[in-house]
């Protein structure tokens, strides 16, 4: 990727139309870019920065495509802050807080400057690189599976109402004295559903390429399969096949995080109504999000489109604890 070259970035900063601009630091960074905070950075030719960097998307004069990347951390947060309110905001980093200019996007961008040529990528002789891209939104894969989580973890209450608590059984092969909970297959014949969009309201996955003002779909079978509790062996109905090996494996990665820090940003917690945290942690072909509170949601990316939830049991509640204290938090 093109680094601080002075030519990209006189380029980029002559009459930069600001279209949108996202976080990339350890408690907040687009997860289409990576499963942590040092993969995100890389995916764009960055160091990790320990503050890290605001990303600003937008077009030059003739219509190209530019993300620069500043270190002014606060100015974005600032301008991401008055947007979500119904604000404006001018965003105009000053020329010192340019840390480079990259072509292209790496995230999918619905809106467009007035004005000017249609959004398309710099010429090679000024890009100097490759442009960046979005994820490929057509198949399911690990950028597709973060972004399924973070849909759910915005989307919450309506994923939640599609969990019936009634479902969560007993497990008969959790010892003498333990019992763990397990929700029983709901995989509802709903695959015409999952491939006109997979919203919330049917049990298929969200996930799909969206940037910050764009608005992607997860393709794959529709079904929320059940699983039980950390360690322990769950009842699950005949037609849920695999489920809970899957999610013992996933809980068994989640737990070694808490003796074994991960990279910075595999675990983050943010705001939940109440007292409670939303939690997410990404692993090596898995995401988890859940509350403090309540019980968690599992994405694979062996599974397409499906989201297994996780009862809350004798020993989640303990799990999300410790992960929430070690978790990275926005400032």
């Amino acid at each position: 990727m093109a680094g601080t070259d002075e030519d990209a970035v006189a380029a980029a900063d002559d009459a930069l139309y600001v279209l949108t601009a996202v976080l990339l630091t350890p408690a907040k960074f687009p997860s289409a870019l990576g499963d942590d905070y040092p993969e995100a950075c890389a995916a764009l030719g960055l160091p990790p920065l320990a503050d890290g960097y605001g990303l600003v998307l937008g077009q030059d004069g003739e219509g190209a495509r530019w993300t620069v990347v500043i270190d002014d951390v606060s100015l974005v947060a600032v301008a991401i802050a008055s947007w979500d309110c119904g604000m404006e905001y001018d965003l105009s980093p000053a020329e010192r807080t340019v840390v480079a200019a990259l072509p292209g996007w790496p995230l999918a961008v619905a809106v467009a400057a007035p004005g000017v040529p249609a959004p398309h990528d710099p010429a090679p002789e000024v890009a100097d690189g490759p442009a960046l891209r979005p994820p490929d939104a057509s198949t399911w894969g690990p950028a597709q599976r973060r972004l399924g989580a973070d849909e759910i973890a915005l989307q919450w209450a309506l994923w939640r109402e599609q969990i019936d608590d009634t479902e969560f059984v007993p497990s008969r092969e959790g010892g003498a004295g333990t019992h763990t909970d397990a929700v029983g297959a709901q995989r509802a014949d709903r695959t015409d559903q999952a491939r006109e969009g997979g919203r919330p309201g049917t049990t298929s996955a969200p996930g799909a390429a969206s940037g910050p003002d764009g608005d992607g779909e997860a393709p794959g079978s529709a079904g929320v399969a059940g699983t039980g509790e950390a360690g322990e062996a769950p009842e699950a109905r005949k037609d849920a096949p695999g489920g809970h090996s899957d999610i013992r494996r996933v809980l068994a990665e989640v737990r070694a995080y808490v003796d074994t820090p991960p990279p910075l940003g595999r675990v983050r917690s943010s705001f939940a109504p109440g007292e409670a945290r939303t939690l997410r942690a990404d692993g090596p072909g898995w995401s988890l999000v859940a509350r403090t509170d309540d019980i968690a949601f599992v994405l694979l990316d062996d599974k397409p489109g499906e989201v297994l939830p996780i009862g809350r049991g004798p020993e989640l509640p303990g799990l999300l604890e410790a992960l929430d204290k070690m978790a990275v938090r926005p400032l």
